[in-house]
């Protein structure tokens, strides 16, 4: 067990505990998405298992060793832990190559710059080297962050919404590379998100919250086929949802379909096509059945009128 978290109690503001009597067990070598909406925790958790925040009550274990927090460490933070936080305290008038190479030794400086180079391919900055900071985008100041935190080669690495900052051409090319770089390297990560969808391929473990419960944690891809609630459904991007009224009058057992999960059929449900739009690999459909608007995902425009059926899930 890498992280264990036991009956933890904390607050921003006296009285309105955001984590009460909150338990987490977290294993070695996984990546490990912490998602949710706003507000729910995610951060927060992040900055009190890298000991940024004191808690009120419980505990934080690290592999095998009780975290003390700032009360117990005079520099925050632990040895074997790095953190990539919103804000990314980068040294201002050092060059990028210097950023990513302050931890790591002067005692073989060729191969100091060996892996300096080789972290900043990782994250897509090799012609950077030698610029400023301050002379670089938000997206890629993030990515100097990232590459400094895994020079050390960390136990386990803690990155907050790392993507949040990225078009998407460079979130597509950061993601696999560092994804490959962290499981080749054996190191452990916990990353936390709101864009499910665009990281679920490369996930062990997805872990859910909501105002500080922990709503769902489990295996990536039983957490998408099986979400606990509309909330956890949601956070994997456009579903349907049904009450139990509607569910009945469908004939259907889950509250939640994804758009690739209703499909055109020969024999099923008429519906009414109120929009069909062109979204790339697929077209964007907006169609109304048995007084319900529900979206579905097909391979060609759709117009007037069309059957529908669910598809069955396992």
């Amino acid at each position: 067990m890498l992280v264990e978290i036991n009956h933890l109690y904390f607050s921003h503001v006296k009285e309105q505990p955001l984590f009460e009597d909150f338990s987490l067990q977290l294993d070695e070598g996984k990546i490990i998405a912490l998602a949710g909406e706003s507000g729910c925790g995610k951060s927060t958790l992040l900055n009190l298992i890298y000991g940024l925040l004191n808690w009120e009550e419980g505990e934080i274990i690290f592999d095998g060793k009780k975290l003390m927090g700032p009360k117990g460490n005079l520099v925050p933070g632990e040895s074997e832990m790095k953190f990539v936080a919103q804000n990314f305290d980068l040294m201002p008038y050092a060059t990028v190559s210097e950023n990513v190479g302050k931890f790591i030794s002067n005692i073989n400086l060729s191969k100091k710059k060996e892996k300096i180079a080789e972290l900043l391919e990782v994250v897509g900055l090799a012609e950077f080297a030698h610029i400023l900071p301050k002379n670089l985008s938000g997206g890629q100041q993030q990515r100097v962050a990232i590459a400094r935190a895994l020079s050390v080669l960390p136990k386990l690495l803690l990155l907050d919404e790392p993507f949040s900052n990225l078009d998407f051409a460079r979130k597509i090319e950061l993601r696999e590379k560092l994804f490959r770089y962290v499981k080749e390297n054996h190191i452990s990560l916990i990353i936390s998100t709101h864009e499910l969808q665009d990281i679920l391929p490369w996930l062990d473990q997805i872990i859910i919250l909501e105002k500080g419960t922990l709503l769902q944690n489990d295996i990536a891809e039983k957490v998408y086929k099986k979400p606990f609630s509309p909330y956890v459904a949601k956070l994997f991007g456009e579903v349907n949802l049904f009450t139990e009224d509607e569910k009945n009058i469908f004939g259907i057992s889950d509250f939640s379909y994804y758009p690739h999960q209703i499909t055109l059929a020969e024999s099923g449900f008429e519906a009414e096509v109120l929009e069909s739009r062109f979204a790339g690999s697929h077209y964007w459909n907006k169609i109304r059945c048995k007084n319900k608007s529900l979206v579905l995902y097909t391979d060609h425009s759709l117009e007037n009128k069309v059957k529908i059926s669910f598809i069955k899930k396992h």
